[in-house]
């Protein structure tokens, strides 16, 4: 596996794949992997020729009093699953490579990016959008992929494809990846590192939770009362709060207030300390 830090070597590594004809896809990540991230790997190996990873802590996605500084990064060990797994490239930038002095262009994506997490998080998909655009441009894939537990990140970076025609890779070679999930059911995630072992215990009342309000409505009931349940279990369960529960369209993330096959349901809540989403098809 090639490790990069340069613009220039990874454009090489690059046309030296296509030269030899050969298609490739683009996995970003901030690092931290776990097995998740792995499925991902799996999943590009399966329908490209090389695999190129990024790892990238992008401070443009963190806001004031979050986990930046905190955010686990131990590049030796995540090179070293991303070998074992056959990726062909690693783009590992430093932050001037990616952010250069007077860098002051920001891409910003509406109505996909207002509500949910960006209501909570003002700025944090600006900074999503802004790198991703940026990755995509420097590696030139024809596939991207990522997971689907930060199903509103997907949906804001589909979008950007579309709307800014980006040529590689289309808005439809945006693969989305299902979640992978603990044998408890709690979505695997690099903050999940982040909870104590009494609140990793508790933390699987979540999917838990999300399961039985997504039945509810399956079968007839109410939709603010199954989101209200679903509250009230999280924090009976030892959850502090609960930024949202919320059922929506799964393309344009519009809310709905009845079943529906193409509805989601989205999750934020919070447990010592730690945010953790979450989201589930509709039954």
């Amino acid at each position: 596996m090639q490790t990069i830090t340069r613009l220039t070597m990874l454009r090489n590594a690059v046309d030296g794949f296509r030269n030899g004809g050969e298609t490739v896809a683009l996995v970003p990540t901030m690092g931290a992997l776990h097995e998740g991230h792995l499925t991902l790997m799996r999943r590009a190996k399966e329908e490209a020729d090389r695999v190129a990873a990024s790892i990238f802590v992008n401070p443009k996605q963190f806001g004031a009093g979050e986990d930046l500084d905190a955010y686990p990064r131990q590049l030796q060990r995540d090179s070293e699953l991303l070998e074992s797994e056959g990726v062909d490239l690693l783009w590992a930038p430093p932050v001037e490579a990616v952010y250069p002095a007077g860098f002051a262009t920001t891409v910003s994506v509406g109505e996909v990016s207002e509500e949910l997490c960006g209501a909570s998080r003002p700025g944090h998909f600006d900074g999503v959008a802004t790198v991703v655009c940026k990755l995509l441009n420097q590696v030139r894939p024809d596939l991207a992929f990522f997971g689907e537990k930060d199903w509103q990140q997907l949906a804001v970076i589909r979008r950007m494809a579309r709307d800014l025609d980006l040529v590689l890779p289309y808005a439809d070679a945006i693969r989305g990846v299902p979640i992978v999930r603990e044998a408890d059911g709690l979505a695997m995630s690099s903050r999940n590192a982040y909870l104590s072992e009494s609140d990793r215990a508790k933390a699987a009342v979540l999917p838990a939770a999300m399961k039985q309000a997504v039945e509810a409505i399956a079968r007839g009931a109410d939709v603010a009362s199954a989101l209200e349940a679903l509250r009230a279990r999280l924090l009976e369960g030892g959850f502090e709060s609960v930024d949202y529960a919320e059922w929506r369209d799964g393309d344009s993330l519009a809310p709905l207030d009845r079943q529906d096959a193409n509805a989601r349901l989205f999750v934020a809540a919070r447990i010592g300390g730690t945010r953790l989403i979450d989201n589930m098809p509709a039954a």
